[in-house]
């Protein structure tokens, strides 16, 4: 029984030390991307490709025949189509296999995301050789279908995925976010809607929405539920804020700025329009489309990828048709603080290739993630919501174009609410901006947003929110974010210290061993 107890701990030790080395070898990283002279076509590659989807089936319809269009082509290149209902949960399966490397060979993610992917020595491929190689780049004289040429690509679509000099993704569909508002109420309130939407005007109109009788009863919609203003994504909000009134939020080399006077007056004037009840979050009340139709609420704040939620003969609408409420649906860009001069996100996902041992894998991951870039696959998948292809190509192409021309014929292909918000995007181009990517620039994102949710939730709780309050909330959210602490190079928000994965693995081993070790004595010497 001793022998087997011995024989089980070297077994033990021996294993877990073999897993740490595994850890520790994956650490090294991967060798460096280059690409191949030709494209073997001899052999047979099985490649992965992870996607978001909202169950939204015509899109899961659009990635099933882009693949199979794809493989009639390469009939040696395999897809194998894994989805996901979340960016982050994306993220965070990244993340978790970069240390076995195991990540996928294609995802669908964002250039905040890729900035932590990168902490892995070669783990994202570094596409700028990519770009250009005559054979199998932009247009290239060897690939096997309409490949765009690099300058058909948007070019500040493109250079989102520049991270410290060099591209690691390409973009996929671009989308901004937009402000739904029930017009017909603002009109009942007396109110007329500006060209370009002000700050100033949204607080006003929705303070007077938020106006009751003595039963409780909202004026405006003679129900007990309103919430005039809600805004679904309250890291853009802060973001957008900020970006308008010149204020600072971050450096491209990571410094944090967001921490200042500009945002402690932000933060102030929320606070004063929840405590009136005119304005609430996502996370905290639900999703805007949901109240705005049903006569619950006045100004929504969503992508313009989520316009086929949004009015009331949305095609996606959540809510029972008993609990819809006909009224007039405008779609406007963001509020602004100088409307002369509008300041809007650009977002939208963006396309990552992992590195592999093998290059010739990651050249047919290549192959199809251009791919997604083609015509074809471009208009189909912008048709489905507000987004707007990446490519001049496609957003110049006759099928997109009788598309947009087609607006308000029906309430599904040609929703009115969602051509009309990709056409806020497409005249706004130049309106848009983009944050600088960076090593834990997405908690960074998250801290933004997390900021207006406590204000939000403290006031709803009655406390008293003032200047001691905004110092500890500043405290709070730092360390909750871990912000400037090097937070994501140790893969999420794990409190494993500064420590690389492998090592904590390494770690435990030995602590794991040397607990078996002391048993195996003290068992011993008790028998004794």
């Amino acid at each position: 029984m001793k022998g087997l107890f011995k024989r089980g701990v070297l077994f033990f030790t021996a294993m877990m030390a073999a897993f740490s080395l595994n850890g520790c070898h994956g650490s090294r990283g991967l060798p460096d991307f280059t690409v191949p002279e030709e494209f073997d076509m001899s052999k047979n590659y099985e490649i992965t490709f992870w996607a978001k989807n909202d169950t939204n089936k015509t899109q899961t319809d659009i990635y099933r025949k882009a693949i199979d269009d794809f493989q009639k082509l390469y009939p040696n290149i395999t897809v194998n189509l894994r989805l996901y209902t979340d960016y982050g949960k994306i993220y965070n399966d990244v993340i978790t296999n970069i240390s076995t490397n195991t990540t996928p060979n294609v995802c669908i993610t964002y250039p905040d995301h890729i900035a932590t992917y990168l902490t892995g020595v070669n783990v994202v491929a570094p596409l700028d050789e990519l770009f250009t190689d005559e054979k199998y780049g932009f247009g290239g004289s060897k690939v096997m279908y309409d490949s765009p040429k690099q300058d058909e690509i948007i070019p500040r679509f493109l250079e989102e995925g520049s991270i410290d000099g060099h591209y690691y993704a390409i973009p996929f569909m671009r989308s901004t976010e937009a402000c739904y508002i029930n017009k017909t109420y603002v009109e009942a309130l007396g109110y007329e809607l500006p060209e370009v939407l002000t700050w100033d005007f949204i607080w006003e109109v929705s303070d007077a929405a938020a106006v009751r009788d003595g039963e409780g009863i909202y004026s405006i919609n003679g129900q007990k539920v309103m919430i005039p203003f809600i805004y679904k994504s309250t890291d853009n909000m802060m973001i957008q804020m900020l970006k308008q009134k010149g204020a600072g939020y971050s450096t491209g080399d990571g410094t944090i700025e967001i921490f200042n006077d500009t945002a402690t007056e932000l933060l102030y004037t929320i606070s004063e329009h929840v405590k009136n009840g005119a304005f609430s979050t996502f996370k905290i009340s639900s999703y805007p489309a949901n109240f705005l139709n049903a006569g619950q609420c006045v100004f929504a704040v969503d992508s313009t990828a989520g316009a086929t939620w949004m009015g009331s003969e949305a095609p996606l609408s959540d809510i029972s048709e008993d609990s819809k409420v006909e009224f007039e649906t405008e779609v406007k860009m963001i509020p602004q603080f100088d409307p002369k001069n509008p300041q809007m996100i650009s977002q939208g996902p963006s396309i990552c290739v992992f590195n592999k041992t093998n290059p010739q894998e990651v050249l047919a991951s290549w192959l199809f993630a251009q791919y997604l870039l083609t015509n074809d696959v471009q208009t189909a998948y912008s048709e489905t919501e507000g987004y707007i292809p990446v490519t001049l190509k496609a957003q110049e192409s006759a099928e997109y174009q009788e598309y947009l021309s087609r607006a308000g014929e029906d309430n599904n292909l040609h929703y009115e609410v969602k051509i009309e918000a990709a056409k806020l995007l497409l005249d706004h181009m130049d309106d848009t901006f983009v944050t600088p990517v960076f090593n834990g620039s997405a908690s960074l994102r998250d801290a933004a947003g997390q900021l207006i949710e406590n204000v939000v939730k403290s006031v709803k709780r009655k406390e008293t929110v003032d200047d001691a309050y905004m110092e500890k909330l500043y405290s709070d959210v730092t360390a909750l974010y871990r912000l400037g602490q090097g937070n994501e190079s140790t893969f999420g928000k794990k409190d494993l210290g500064e420590l690389p994965l492998p090592s904590v693995f390494l770690l435990l081993s030995l602590v794991s061993a040397w607990i078996l070790i002391l048993l195996y004595v003290f068992i011993k010497k008790k028998k004794h």
